[in-house]
């Protein structure tokens, strides 16, 4: 039997729809759009298999903190009412026949990350719904990534285009340019272009390293910072290991016969 597993990156879709509310936020409303969202992602994409991955809600931010202590240090919390509507949207979710997976102290992206490589990888098609380019890492023929408010495929050209380099070089390229908004810090003094340089030269951060031959402009600024642009890459790296403790047949896309509209 031929496979699409779609999977929607939940928080993502859920917080930018949120946003997006005019006038004062209303959980109600959030939760009849996303819905909609959704009906519209299902009647494009045909998925056999369909799951929402959340991330956890705590405060812990992980193993990723421990290498790097200030990642995704002030972030801003999710509003307090639309934290509160989280069963609401999820129920609503399962009315339309979309299963919701929770993450246990890793971060969503790794079980979506997990999950995704599973199938994709025994030659069935994959859909990672969201706008966060670091999905962009797993891409391969049997995996894509669909930007549903741009409606655009975050695919290799994209990717080429956007950061210069191939979407496998992705965490080496934030290893040494990091990431702001998430505060990994990458190699002061080297920037987006000299990233895409070094990487234009050397296939990844660990032949960077290992080389004999790097230009001493670049020696320079790498060789005090080599512990960390590696915790860098490893924390802008999906895991694909975890231990999932369910199979494909549990998120089965079985249409619903249902009101879009939740109840509250």
């Amino acid at each position: 039997m031929s496979i699409h597993l779609v999977i929607i990156d939940a928080l993502n879709l859920i917080r930018r729809v949120h946003a997006a509310q005019p006038g004062e936020p209303d959980v109600q409303n959030t939760a009849r759009v996303c819905c909609q969202a959704l009906t519209k992602i299902i009647a494009v994409s045909e998925p056999t298999h369909i799951v929402a991955v959340f991330d956890h809600l705590g405060e812990d931010r992980g193993w990723r903190a421990e290498l790097l202590p200030r990642y995704k240090e002030g972030r801003k919390p999710m509003p307090p009412e639309l934290l509160a509507g989280m069963d609401l949207i999820q129920d609503a979710f399962m009315a339309m026949g979309v299963d919701s997976l929770l993450s246990d102290g890793d971060e969503a992206d790794d079980l979506i990350a997990t999950l995704a490589l599973k199938v994709a990888d025994h030659g069935q098609q994959v859909t990672i719904v969201s706008t966060d380019k670091g999905y962009c890492q797993l891409l391969r023929p049997t995996l894509r990534i669909r930007d549903y408010f741009q409606q655009r495929w975050l695919d290799s050209p994209y990717i080429e285009k956007e950061f210069g380099v191939r979407p496998e070089q992705l965490s080496d390229y934030w290893g040494l340019a990091g990431i702001s908004s998430s505060k990994i810090p990458g190699v002061p003094g080297i920037g987006p272009k000299a990233a895409v340089e070094l990487l234009s030269h050397y296939p990844s951060l660990e032949a960077i390293l290992a080389a004999d031959d790097l230009p001493d402009k670049w020696h320079k600024k790498i060789d005090p910072y080599r512990e960390q642009a590696t915790h860098c890459k490893q924390v802008a790296a999906l895991k694909t290991d975890l231990q999932l403790g369910f199979n494909l047949q549990d998120i089965r896309f079985r249409q619903a016969v249902t009101s879009e509209e939740p109840n509250a």
